[in-house]
């Protein structure tokens, strides 16, 4: 079973092998990172730990049981109880709910524990599968992405309202149903 962990130091190899083995299949929906990114991957990760360090950002990993990163789920630019959403999951559990679930929790997440109240992401047009988990996580389109934002490519902007965003444990009935198993 996979666990949605707080970025550490300890996950540096893990998070650079994630990043190499899923580099391609990244490229083909979001604008690739370039050899640069790989280059000054140490320098990079010790710049995110200090962010987070700071309360800027909260970055994190979906580690599977083996230890390895199925996915990256980032909270950045945190300021005034809103933060930007920013997530990649590795192709091989692409398509399973992986995206969609972890998601899901990072907004929970991101309410109980570090007080927010709106998520925001962009996506560029092409990235269709993205747009889809943002949609079933909650997310509403809001508008246009600055192409700037998204290495030159046009997009749109969604947000999320987690004060709007019920816990599903609270909804009467909801909680009863899980425990039967009637889920």
């Amino acid at each position: 079973m996979s666990e949605l962990k707080r970025l550490h130091a300890g996950h540096a190899p893990a998070v650079l092998a994630f990043e190499r083995a899923n580099r391609a299949y990244f490229a083909a929906s979001v604008p690739d990172r370039g050899d640069e990114f790989f280059d000054r991957f140490t320098a990079r990760f010790n710049a995110l730990l200090a962010e987070q360090e700071a309360g800027v950002c909260a970055f994190h990993v979906l580690v599977a049981e083996d230890g390895s990163v199925l996915g990256r789920f980032n909270l950045m630019d945190i300021e005034d109880r809103t933060a930007e959403l920013g997530y990649r999951v590795a192709q091989r559990v692409a398509g399973r709910g992986v995206a969609t679930a972890t998601v899901r929790e990072l907004c929970r997440l991101a309410a109980a524990q570090y007080g927010l109240r709106t998520l925001r992401a962009a996506t560029t047009l092409r990235n269709a599968a993205s747009q889809k988990v943002l949609a079933k996580a909650g997310f509403v389109p809001v508008g246009p992405a600055d192409p700037a934002h998204l290495s030159g490519e046009p997009g749109t902007w969604y947000q999320c309202d987690l004060v709007l965003q019920p816990d599903r444990a609270n909804v009467p009935g909801e909680r009863l149903r899980e425990e039967d198993g009637h889920r």
